[in-house]
């Protein structure tokens, strides 16, 4: 008897942990800050089955050392918010109006690392396209994209780098490189029109070589000039 009545709490668990729904999930960055949607004037806020804070009679008591100084409660709005994101901090956060409890709130945070910036470096010039790559420092939690004006036209996820080949017919349109994860990220802007126009990938190398040139035809110039009066000069004294 014993026995049947254990397994029967046993399952009673089970079926009440699965019946738990995620109200949602949010995202943060590290060091950043995130303030769950759902309001609460009287009761705890859970973390993993641990309670770490109350908020009774218009005042938050924070109930962990770790959360001291990080966990802000808005008297006004009822929303808690906590700053100073931590990647420990992910997890399952529980609003509790202590009415028992199919009345828990239930939401996911996941905190990310902060996006790396991207880089774009101009590969290949061609008549016909020009080759980029977007580049990152790191790839942890991060996706790269290439965008034409509003459209992704190329994605990798875990690459420090994604290449994108661009067609002389597709100059006009507007391209951007993008570093994501969930929580947030970081666009750079490629000016695909100056650097593909003809003779645009040229011209400062065309202008850095020019006084070079000059400076070798003059030389030459001189060269000449001289080879020709000594000439001149063997001629007469001949």
């Amino acid at each position: 008897m014993k026995l049947h009545l254990r397994i029967i709490i046993f399952l009673l668990v089970i079926v009440s942990s699965a019946a738990v729904k995620l109200k949602s999930h949010q995202s943060g960055v590290k060091g950043g800050s995130i303030t769950f949607p759902d309001p609460l004037e009287n009761g705890l806020l859970i973390f993993q089955r641990s309670n770490i804070a109350e908020v009774k009679d218009k005042k938050i008591d924070i109930l962990e050392e770790p959360y001291k100084d990080r966990l802000l409660w808005n008297n006004k709005t009822g929303l808690f918010t906590i700053r100073g994101l931590k990647r420990k901090d992910s997890g399952v956060y529980g609003i509790d109006p202590i009415k028992g409890f199919s009345s828990i709130r239930s939401h996911k945070l996941t905190v990310y690392e902060s996006v790396a910036a991207p880089a774009v470096e101009a590969l290949n010039m061609s008549t016909e396209s020009c080759s980029f790559l977007c580049l990152v420092t790191k790839t942890e939690e991060t996706i790269l994209l290439w965008y034409k004006d509003e459209e992704i036209i190329h994605q990798s996820s875990s690459a420090l780098s994604l290449p994108l080949t661009v067609h002389r017919h597709d100059v006009n349109s507007s391209y951007r490189c993008v570093a994501a994860n969930p929580a947030e990220n970081k666009t750079l802007h490629v000016d695909v029109r100056n650097i593909c126009s003809p003779g645009g990938s040229n011209t400062q190398s065309w202008l850095f070589l020019t006084p070079v040139l000059v400076f070798w035809v003059a030389f030459a110039v001189c060269i000449l000039l001289t080879n020709m009066k000594r000439k001149r000069k063997r001629e007469t004294d001949g």
